[in-house]
């Protein structure tokens, strides 16, 4: 899965300028975080405290919860009359995401977070950590806090044996079959990114996972599959008109999962290694994050989607398709307002 990073750079294409919407959920979920980086670092009070933040992409977001943490760990700091700790950031994606970029910003980075603290904190360490986190990432015991946003809905691979004929994930009219063969690629992957974190994570560590979803049992349900089933009707009337051949369509499966709120508690619970503190679902309005402008909800979907398609269908046929999906998207946002689904899993690492 090399291949599913998210855009580079900061052109006007780029990730860092097209992931609005996942800012929007950051700031939404931010006190589920402050809650539990605030009753790790209580019971804890770690000198060294290590913070992982899992999918972490490139961008402004990239570095908004590490702000966001290491303030609230100053307020306590303050408050118990304890000595700020030394932080070690671990920044971890797969090895194409652009890492480069977030280093060059660590400077302003680190100049910002001293004039919005005003105090002085403990020595900061960054470090970036290529690779798929299905799979171990970090030594044992060697973590206290994991976060990762608007991750977890990637699969590690699309699932195997697949027959899923002019649609690209999972839709309205799709047989159980390509149902029961996402949600067993879902257990396999999510149930192992658990079980290594269980390993890496310290005992009473914390982590806070958010998952772009669903809400209800229906894998098939329009809050997770409306924005595949959209683009599948786009490549395929490109099909129709010899644009893309048909096989090379037939063959292409987006590497994504929704779950549902259960199927996540379900995996968490039958590890075995994390008691579940807190469990949010909430649902975002796509146009009101991108100013219900078609054309930013479009960059935002190219700036995630655009690597994926590039490596299955070549470069030739980008620029075609996004405008035919922008023109689909116009449509729908003159009728109705696009709404999806998230929720955020607040874990603690049992004793």
């Amino acid at each position: 899965m090399d291949q599913v990073y998210m855009k580079g750079g900061h052109g006007e294409e780029s990730y860092a300028n097209n992931s609005l919407v996942q800012g929007d959920v950051i700031s939404s979920t931010k006190l589920i975080r402050e809650e539990a980086i605030t009753s790790l670092y209580s019971s804890t009070l770690p000198s060294s405290l290590a913070i992982a933040d899992m999918g972490c992409s490139s961008g402004p977001n990239t570095l908004s919860v590490v702000t966001e943490i290491i303030k609230v760990v100053e307020k306590l700091c303050k408050k118990l009359n304890h000595l700020s700790p030394e932080y070690k950031i671990y920044l971890n994606d797969l090895a194409g995401n652009d890492f480069n970029s977030v280093f060059k910003s660590l400077d302003n980075f680190k100049e910002k977070l001293s004039d919005e603290i005003k105090t002085e904190i403990g020595n900061c360490y960054f470090f970036g950590v290529p690779g798929s986190f299905y799979g171990r990432v970090f030594p044992d015991r060697s973590l206290h806090f994991v976060h990762s946003s608007y991750s977890l809905h990637w699969l590690s691979k699309v699932p195997e044996g697949l027959n899923n004929k002019g649609a690209i994930y999972i839709q309205s009219n799709s047989p159980s079959n390509v149902i029961k063969a996402y949600y067993e690629q879902f257990q396999r992957d999510f149930s192992f990114f658990i079980k290594c974190r269980a390993e890496e994570i310290v005992e009473r560590g914390g982590m806070v996972l958010t998952f772009l979803g669903r809400k209800g049992d229906d894998a098939r349900s329009k809050d997770c599959c409306f924005i595949s089933e959209l683009f599948a009707t786009v490549l395929n009337d490109m099909v129709l008109e010899g644009i893309i051949d048909e096989d090379h369509l037939t063959t292409f499966n987006n590497p994504n999962y929704y779950p549902s709120p259960h199927e996540v508690k379900l995996e968490v619970l039958n590890e075995g290694s994390f008691d579940i503190n807190h469990l949010e679902v909430s649902d975002i309005d796509v146009n009101a994050s991108n100013d219900h402008s078609a054309y930013k909800f479009t960059q935002s979907m190219r700036a995630v989607f655009e690597p994926v398609l590039i490596s299955h269908f070549g470069e030739p046929i980008i620029e075609e398709a996004f405008s035919r999906y922008q023109e689909k998207v116009t449509d729908i946002m003159a009728k109705e307002i696009i709404k999806t689904t998230y929720f955020t899993l607040s874990l603690t690492r049992k004793s």
